[in-house]
């Protein structure tokens, strides 16, 4: 029965009519399909009689009331029972009727399973489900840290599955490769996450690793490259990263024909890192003007004047530029709408940005396993919602190994050499 308004809109529960209407609603409906799943699975066994000819399956009364946690709040149910005296041939046990609706063991609906490990990735402690959603559904029923602890275990072993999934039927163009240290237990301080982000033939970006290891270590970075490929990943046209990664010497060993580009966000903070802060905006701009050059021999010539113009008082700051300008370049080599996808790292970075901040909430999360398993899901949160390429139709022209000069597309390149 809904109760009566009182003069501020509310029931003398505290709740708004409205809660109530839409829980009694949703009450009476539960109530109703059950009735008619029970009266299904009794028609439908209607002809099966014991030898004296009395019905092996009839309605037995109802079970004791119990409170379902749902989308529209804390529901009390009673669901029908079912005398079923049938024997299952095999076992000979009594067979048993049970609810595809609401099964014996069910305290919550799916959906409520499903938002509260989310709601825990997005920042709300284990500690706080209780007061702040009891009152918004209606019970605490279900809403325990450990329920909550129980419901994240299944990412540890989503995670499990992605890492061990086929490649062979993926083709990534492009890859960025970061280190990123977490706020999270990894066992060792200097462990971090090494994190692959790919780029698919059709233009889309995908995560295609993610694993704990040694940022500066090659054999780490060797090892998760080894298990790609064992899996039938196809070697990179051009891998982004930055410069002080043990990755490069792994990607030499293991896919060495993957052009080399380095990130200039880490390369531009490495050298003005070597550099008083009085030249640093000066310098700034002018690393600025190579990466940002109408093509590759503007840019080599705004190195040459980076070198004049800071040679002299910082040698070991232009050295960081001039020793590595053919990985700092490759970018030019590729279609100028890529570009600015192609010099930086930015799409682990700002993935990895939302992530640092969820795991500041946790504080660490509780082991390596665990705390792998809730970044996992948080990037794959945050991959719903990434970009594809700028002109992706053009990747799959890179794989087939099409030619770009200055940015565009070298179509016939035998007529123009005539």
């Amino acid at each position: 029965m809904l109760t009566v308004v009182t003069e501020d809109g509310s029931t003398p529960s505290g709740s708004s009519l409205l809660d109530e209407i839409v829980r009694e609603g949703a009450r009476r409906m539960l109530a109703a399909a059950l009735e008619a799943e029970v009266n299904q699975y009794i028609a439908e066994l209607a002809d099966e009689r014991d030898d004296k000819g009395r019905r092996l399956v009839v309605r037995n009364g109802y079970h004791q009331p119990r409170q379902v946690t749902t989308a529209a709040g804390a529901v009390e149910v009673k669901a029908p029972r079912v005398n079923d005296k049938r024997l299952d041939e095999a076992t000979g046990e009594r067979k048993r009727f049970s609810s595809a609706i609401l099964p014996p063991w069910c305290r919550k609906s799916p959906k409520i399973s499903e938002v509260l490990p989310l709601l825990y990735l997005h920042g709300l402690s284990s500690g706080d489900f209780v007061p702040a959603l009891e009152q918004f559904l209606g019970s605490s029923a279900g809403l325990s840290a450990a329920t909550v602890t129980r419901l994240t275990q299944q990412w540890q072993a989503d995670h499990t599955a992605f890492m061990d999934r086929d490649l062979a039927e993926v083709d990534y163009v492009y890859v960025w490769a970061d280190g990123i240290h977490l706020n999270v237990r990894l066992e060792e301080a200097k462990a971090c996450v090494l994190v692959l982000i790919g780029v698919r033939a059709d233009g889309s970006k995908e995560l295609v690793a993610l694993k704990d290891g040694y940022r500066e270590s090659g054999e780490s970075w060797a090892d998760l490259l080894r298990d790609c490929a064992r899996r039938g990943m196809r070697a990179p046209v051009l891998a982004v990263g930055d410069g002080a990664l043990g990755f490069w010497k792994a990607l030499a060993e293991v896919f060495p024909d993957t052009r080399e580009q380095r990130c200039w966000v880490h390369k531009t903070a490495n050298v003005l890192d070597s550099m008083p802060k009085s030249a640093q905006p000066g310098a700034k701009k002018a690393i600025q003007d190579i990466y940002n050059a109408e093509d590759r021999d503007h840019a080599a010539r705004a190195i040459k004047t980076f070198e004049k113009l800071y040679g002299a008082k910082f040698p070991k700051a232009v050295k960081k530029i001039t020793d590595g300008q053919e990985q700092l370049l490759a970018f030019y080599a590729f279609p100028a709408e890529h570009w600015i996808h192609l010099r930086t790292t930015n799409p682990i970075e700002s993935t990895f940005s939302t992530v640092r901040l969820r795991t500041k909430v946790t504080r660490g999360a509780g082991s390596r396993i665990a705390a792998l398993a809730m970044v996992f899901k948080l990037v794959e949160s945050a991959e719903q919602r990434w970009r594809a390429v700028n002109a992706p139709h053009l990747v799959a022209l890179v794989r087939a190994g099409a030619r770009f000069e200055g940015g565009r597309l070298v179509e016939r390149p035998e007529i123009l050499a005539a």
